[in-house]
């Protein structure tokens, strides 16, 4: 996938294109790439315009946190299979068009787009005064073909990265993973910690982890980490170490048969599934006997 830092289009390829900023790129953004290549005919491309910042981030309202970091989003769009990729700022210059301005700009005169596919719920221009009804009567007199596509339901709601991350948030990752329809992961480099853990016989892997990142609630999960292509069981800690009066908020992974020291190197979490609430013990000797019960929640799966 060709990523584009500016909503221009040279080439004799007619463009087909998927707006949204694709949080997750969950199962309703799957139907939407789905639709986009239903309109893809033999010499198109087919495109997503997309943000790098949360619109919430210019707007100063406060921005969600994301589902996806930057490099995770792109690279889910490039495995759906989408060519090109136009990743561009949320700024003064986009939140400043009015919906009429938006389809004669950036879609028409800068891209010269064939075909546009959005969900059914999309609005565009400033004041969010644009929305499905207007595209289509706009863009169809240009010649533009245009689909909105119906909501993704599970349990007769919506699927949304709002949903997602209330979901997320609430330790409910099997759950989540269900309307994304892949795994979701946290990833992070490996970063010194204050070394309780090698005393504690459990040694972890303390991982910083991009601020913007939703994470679960507090608590001990199960989990799949992978590292240098391999996975392995793995036991995360996520919390601020109340038994230690900690303060900063962190995620620590013990991997199962794991020995080497990896600092600087990056680990993948997934598959995380809730244990146990984050606790307070008397003293360390507890913490290290709850330890030693909650790595049987860690079975022995024939990774490789």
């Amino acid at each position: 996938m060709k990523i584009h830092y500016r909503l221009e289009w040279r080439s004799d390829h007619p463009l087909v294109l998927a707006i949204g900023f694709f949080d997750g790129l969950h199962r309703g953004h799957a139907a939407i790439v789905r639709e986009l290549r239903r309109l893809r005919r033999p010499t198109y491309r087919t495109g997503v315009l997309t943000f790098s910042n949360h619109p919430a981030t210019f707007l100063r309202t406060t921005p969600p946190p994301l589902i996806s970091s930057v490099e995770e989003r792109i690279d889910l769009l490039a495995e759906a299979g989408i060519e090109e990729c136009f990743f561009v700022a949320f700024d003064e210059r986009i939140a400043s068009l009015s919906a009429q301005e938006f389809i004669e700009g950036p879609l028409v005169d800068s891209l010269a787009v064939h075909g546009v596919v959005v969900g059914e719920n999309f609005r565009f221009g400033k004041g969010r005064s644009g929305d499905v009804s207007f595209a289509r009567s706009e863009l169809e007199r240009r010649n533009v073909r245009f689909v909105a596509v119906e909501n993704e339901l599970e349990a007769g709601l919506r699927i949304s990265s709002t949903r997602i991350r209330e979901l997320i948030a609430r330790g409910e990752v099997a759950k989540a993973e269900k309307l994304l329809g892949h795994a979701f992961v946290l990833r992070g480099r490996v970063a010194l910690g204050a070394g309780r853990g090698h005393s504690l016989g459990f040694p972890t892997a303390n991982l910083t982890v991009r601020a913007a990142k939703i994470l679960p609630r507090d608590g001990v999960y199960s989990a799949v980490a992978r590292h240098d292509g391999r996975d392995y069981a793995a036991l995360v800690s996520i919390g601020t170490n109340p038994t230690f009066d900690g303060g900063t908020r962190t995620v620590e992974a013990w991997l199962r048969d794991f020995q080497r020291t990896i600092y600087g190197e990056e680990v993948a979490l997934r598959e995380l599934r809730f244990v146990r609430e984050q606790q307070q013990f008397a003293s360390a000797h507890e913490l290290q006997a709850q330890m030693q019960r909650d790595a049987a929640a860690v079975a022995y799966p024939s990774y490789g």
